[in-house]
């Protein structure tokens, strides 16, 4: 998973299979003849791509040496890699780091990766799903719940969302009208 936002939407910093990483950044293609490679950003905290900073490429732990910006994008040197060739072989892996890194939040601020898989209610005890994935908006996030009767988009907003249980794994929601019924598969 990824790391973003920490406004209304989420931190969307999202587990990696190993769920002891949380990807912050993937490395897009080699940039130069050096070892330099050029990286998308899933973090909101970009001052995680500086030089002396320990991240995990693949697995294999590196230190970042040399950071430039080019539109936007951090141009990252590895402490390991010294050619375009190495360079090249990173080519769509994931940058992470350990979870134990990542920066905390705010009150009721959370990471994409400490939502999914949170058990959705109601406030009137209706289970509805666990969430599978969110959708990252402008003005805010989506949650999206399939459960036994169908997709619900659950909107990540004050109104809709009124408490999260990282403890006991479950999000409580006050649906707004029409809400679950808008995506729920129709009775044969």
């Amino acid at each position: 998973m990824s790391e973003l936002t920490p406004s209304e939407n989420p931190e969307s910093e999202t587990e990696s299979p190993d769920s002891d990483h949380i990807t912050i950044g993937r490395i897009i293609a080699p940039c130069g003849s050096k070892g330099k490679v050029k990286v998308q950003i899933e973090t909101v905290f970009p001052q995680r791509f500086s030089p002396g900073e320990l991240v995990f490429v693949d697995g294999r732990p590196m230190a970042i040496a040399d950071v430039s910006w080019h539109r936007g994008r951090p141009m990252v040197k590895f402490n390991t890699i010294d050619c375009a060739e190495d360079a090249q072989q990173l080519r769509g892996k994931s940058i992470e780091i350990r979870q134990n890194q990542v920066q905390p939040l705010p009150e009721d601020h959370y990471y994409h990766y400490q939502l999914i898989g949170l058990e959705v209610r109601t406030t009137g005890g209706e289970h509805l799903g666990k969430i599978r994935e969110i959708i990252a908006g402008q003005s805010n996030d989506v949650y999206v719940v399939p459960g036994t009767k169908g997709e619900i988009l659950v909107p990540a907003i004050e109104d809709v969302v009124r408490s999260v249980d990282l403890e006991r794994g479950f999000m409580e929601i006050e649906p707004v009208a029409g809400l679950l019924e808008l995506n729920r598969k129709k009775s044969d």
